[in-house]
């Protein structure tokens, strides 16, 4: 049963926008509706993709885990949105985590899937990506443990690559429903982007800067853990670019929701620097 009474059977959960997460972790997915117009977020294994609406159209920003793909058919029917009026998956980046159900995606319903250019490679190869600390040194962390569990049960290490990709460049504003341009945002991945959705005054910035770490369990706007990090110098300028955007509102790769002021959102996480 779904939160809230609804009755149709479903493992995805329903939250109100702003609702905070059960503090005893990850219970299943969550979805959240408009977080921003016609934006909804699905919150899975503490991992946060995107379904953007427009004309009855949906594009899905970020793919989460492998069995996110049950979580994608449950989403769309929540909304009332079948998988025939999806029309392109867009990656921020092309971590495990996020690449999730891209190839399944692709193959089965025959959408594309959006990637920078510069991520290309790591989309073909997404166990071979590079940071500046071994993951090992967070194990103390008991936090990283559930995280991690999660996201193993969800997946994670059988995340197969995506065999065929589109490419695009800083600046393009993107031919699928509601038209995000790209902002360049590199640094956690050599080609990571955020996506800027002006008409909802929201930025999709992935892991660019995030409201959770999942390898200390630090909340609030952050850079991602050097652990999962290629560039940190080129992280902390990629924060100007979204500062950019002048948008209110920040949606996470990791975390809630951000509503006041990506720049308040950078300011803090320079702040807080990285770990």
């Amino acid at each position: 049963m779904l939160r809230g009474g609804r009755s149709r059977s479903t493992a995805l959960c329903h939250r109100r926008p702003g609702a905070s997460t059960p503090a005893s972790g990850y219970a299943g997915a969550v979805l959240e509706r408009n977080v921003a117009e016609g934006v909804h977020r699905i919150d899975d294994a503490y991992v946060n993709w995107y379904l953007i609406e427009d004309g009855g159209r949906v594009t899905v920003v970020d793919a989460g885990l492998p069995s996110s793909w049950l979580s994608l058919h449950e989403a769309l029917a929540a909304v009332d949105r079948i998988p025939g009026d999806l029309e392109a998956i867009v990656l921020t980046h092309a971590h495990l985590d996020h690449l999730g159900f891209a190839e399944q995606a692709r193959h089965e319903l025959d959408i594309p899937v959006l990637v920078h250019g510069d991520e290309v490679w790591l989309a073909h190869h997404p166990m071979r990506y590079r940071t500046e600390r071994s993951p090992l040194l967070y194990l103390a962390n008991p936090g990283l443990w559930r995280v991690m569990g999660a996201m193993a049960r969800a997946g994670a290490l059988r995340t197969p690559r995506v065999k065929e990709l589109h490419t695009f460049a800083d600046g393009d504003e993107l031919d699928v429903p509601g038209r995000p341009r790209v902002v360049y945002t590199p640094g956690h991945t050599f080609g990571h982007c955020s996506l800027h959705l002006p008409d909802r005054d929201a930025v999709v910035a992935g892991d660019a800067l995030v409201t959770s770490n999942p390898y200390t369990k630090v909340a609030g706007p952050q850079l991602m853990a050097l652990a999962s990090t290629a560039d940190s110098a080129q992280a902390r300028r990629s924060l100007d670019r979204l500062e950019e955007t002048g948008a209110r509102i920040l949606l996470p790769g990791h975390g809630e929701p951000w509503h006041e002021g990506v720049a308040e959102a950078a300011r803090r996480a320079r702040a807080a620097g990285m770990t």
